[in-house]
């Protein structure tokens, strides 16, 4: 007899519920919450990803997710109207009291139970483990962790005159290192409405840093008129900014996508998400990707900071990830600088994988490790 129905138990992880809802093989017409008054959100965020996709949503209450007996009543009553096989308990959230009394009273009436990791495993009837589907999308993800708004740029790929700028620039680091630096704070400075900026020192003083002008505007991004620089719009100017950096790491995952497997993937995303003040709280995702139905987060960065600033980044990323991306997310810096012996120790403690200055000609392999480890370190 198929499964139509799958009862969950409403956790702050809500990923291990909402991936084996969008299996094919194992999606119920209909989902059965069970939620406890601290969850009503996550609960809310679940059924908004659902219901557009056709899942029929019902709700219950747990007033006391400790109880057990409580539990086992509401579940007795809710099971009256399922026949063996009919509906299936996925045991992976809630309270452990809550999973204890729902496995127990779904084996007792031979109703399937399974659990979730990296994959799908039965725990009544036994059965072999069951590869789960990667179709999670980064909208439904990070909507799941409670994103209300998430917007993501149009383009799907870099186009081939940045491209090419990017593996100029990181080929040849040795040579527009510290002149990269300086083209940083004049885009920053050209934050106007005209989008320029003066330049102090002619070509014959600076000749690296003129040889970088040349290469963008190869790229069509900025002119020179004398000692003017000019960007060609706000795109051109953030490029300069240090943009180009993240331009050159996306396109580098977009090349693993096919070879990998990712499931998606985004740049420059930034989301709202209330918060216990009134107003919302906004964040913004250098790079985001789904691989093995799990976040990826990616943060470059070419501004040289000092000691302190290195560590308020990794605490930041720290963070982002845990709150967006749940326990099994992972995180990367890619910086154009060099981080200190404190910095390095601070992001091997929080689990952040990095790719630093001379390393970034091998950030592609860097990549396909790090999507290819089992865990975090």
């Amino acid at each position: 007899m198929p499964i139509t129905t799958q009862l969950i138990l409403i956790s702050e992880q809500p990923i291990p519920n909402l991936t084996p809802l969008l299996d094919k093989e194992l999606r119920p017409a209909k989902v059965i919450m069970l939620v406890s008054d601290k969850m009503q959100a996550q609960a809310n965020a679940l059924q908004n990803i659902l219901k557009p996709k056709g899942i029929q949503v019902e709700r219950y209450r747990v007033t006391d997710p400790l109880n057990i007996e409580a539990m086992q009543n509401l579940i007795l009553d809710i099971l009256d109207a399922y026949k063996p096989g009919e509906i299936a308990l996925n045991a992976t959230g809630g309270t452990k009291p809550m999973a204890i009394a729902a496995y127990d009273v779904f084996r007792e009436f031979k109703h399937p139970v399974f659990y979730v990791q990296d994959q799908l495993i039965w725990l009544y009837p036994k059965n072999k483990p069951q590869a789960l589907a990667q179709h999670l999308k980064l909208k439904d993800y990070l909507s799941a962790y409670g994103a209300d708004l998430i917007n993501m740029p149009d383009h799907t790929g870099v186009i081939a005159p940045v491209h090419k700028l990017t593996e100029t620039l990181v080929n040849n680091m040795g040579i527009y290192a510290n002149e990269l630096g300086t083209l940083n704070y004049l885009a920053l400075k050209a934050k106007n409405q005209q989008l320029c900026v003066e330049i102090e020192d002619g070509p014959q003083a600076r000749p690296h840093l003129w040889d970088i002008f040349d290469i963008f505007a190869a790229a069509g991004l900025c002119t020179i008129n004398g000692h003017r620089l000019t960007f060609s719009n706000e795109t051109a100017r953030f490029t300069a900014n240090g943009g180009w950096l993240e331009s050159y790491a996306y396109g580098l995952c977009l090349k693993l996508k096919k070879s990998k497997g990712i499931q998606d993937i985004a740049n420059n995303i930034t989301i709202e998400r209330q918060s216990a003040s009134a107003n919302p709280v906004k964040n913004e995702i250098d790079i985001g990707l789904i691989y093995a139905n799990s976040l990826h987060i990616i943060e470059c960065k070419t501004k040289r900071f000092k000691e302190n600033n290195d560590t308020d980044i990794l605490y930041k990323l720290d963070s982002l990830r845990d709150l967006m991306g749940g326990l099994q997310s992972k995180a990367m810096l890619v910086s154009f600088n060099r981080l200190e012996k404190s910095s390095l120790a601070r992001a091997k403690e929080l689990k952040i994988e990095l790719c630093c200055h001379s390393e970034l000609r091998n950030l592609h392999q860097h990549l396909e490790h790090w999507l290819s480890k089992k865990d975090n370190f």
